[in-house]
């Protein structure tokens, strides 16, 4: 953390990034660390390459965060935050990995250790609560903004505080976050609260394409692009389907396979994106990792360029082994 944290203090120009399709996790840690960074009076850049969940627009800042940016400017440091691995920044992750000096900044059990300073702890709760661990240690003041950021990445990461990642520290971190200002129910509602009349359509459709393995142990859900094209829908509003596949009874191991949209968004050699949940008892990032993808125990996932109907069968194959 100290060669981390001297590191930033000697930078000028500091370039902010985090994975593909983002979370509220990865938004939440990318605004408090660059409104951080920002504080110690650097010059710095958010990004991210895809277009924001909606859910997450009431953050502050989040108009700070740019989806174009020339990754040969004079930047001298890239913090990459919440990515196993520097692909999953996208399609800048090469031009990233030539900048002078990469700090990675993760809580996933498959990182890589990549970049030339890592800061992972796969005990934390969300990398927003290193993020957290990372500001405090500067000695900087953290402003409402910065706990905001800081409350929704915890509070998306752990499910609510459902999930088995959470911690007293999440809820010791939290709780002094709303001593600063935080309103979790205003929180909540933004990210819960309401949902688009397309929105619920395309949840239907999901519901509708849901099959389940011969043993009963594990769910497949499908969404097409044809399916959003349809209910007017974007990729963001997918967030939290999974859970539904999750849900039924018996379901060890649900999986979301979803059409990527062709274009310069989509990431390279892939066709489809597949999310994995577990209800625990197995450990999805190690299938992640031999798609060579990543993720935690619990949820995981990976990129993937075959036809559908191959992804299935291979997808299938997994029930042998739960």
């Amino acid at each position: 953390m100290n060669q981390i944290i001297n590191h930033l203090l000697k930078s000028k120009n500091i370039f902010l990034a985090t994975h593909v399709h983002p979370d509220g996790d990865a938004v939440g840690s990318l605004i408090a660390m660059g409104l951080a960074v920002e504080a110690l009076n650097k010059k710095v850049t958010l990004y991210n390459e895809n277009v924001l969940p909606a859910v997450y627009r009431f953050l502050p800042s989040i108009n700070r965060i740019v989806q174009h940016a020339n990754a040969e400017n004079d930047y001298d440091t890239a913090v990459i935050l919440d990515c196993g691995n520097l692909g999953r920044i996208g399609r800048l992750h090469s031009a990233i990995a030539r900048m002078p000096v990469i700090i990675n900044i993760d809580h996933h059990v498959t990182n890589t250790g990549f970049g030339d300073l890592q800061f992972i702890d796969t005990s934390a709760s969300a990398t927003a609560e290193i993020v957290y661990r990372l500001i405090r240690k500067m000695g900087l003041p953290i402003s409402k903004d910065m706990a905001t950021s800081i409350y929704t990445g915890i509070l998306t990461d752990t499910g609510s505080f459902r999930f088995s990642n959470t911690s007293r520290a999440a809820f010791d971190i939290c709780s002094e976050l709303m001593g600063l200002g935080v309103d979790p129910y205003d929180v909540a509602q933004h990210v819960y609260g309401t949902y688009s009349l397309g929105r619920i359509k395309l949840l239907n459709l999901a519901i509708d394409s849901i099959e389940i393995s011969e043993n009963g142990k594990l769910s497949v859900m499908t969404l097409y692009q044809r399916m959003l094209d349809e209910t007017g829908t974007h990729s963001e509003d997918i967030d939290g389907f999974i859970h539904y596949a999750k849900r039924i009874e018996d379901i060890k191991v649900a999986v979301l396979i979803r059409e990527l949209s062709g274009g310069k968004n989509r990431p390279p050699d892939s066709r489809y994106h597949v999310s994995l949940r577990s209800d625990g008892t197995i450990d999805v990032s190690e299938i992640a990792a031999s798609f060579g993808g990543g993720g935690h125990f619990s949820a995981a996932g990976f990129n993937i360029d075959s036809g559908i109907a191959d992804v299935k069968k291979q997808i299938f194959k997994l029930a042998r082994v739960i």
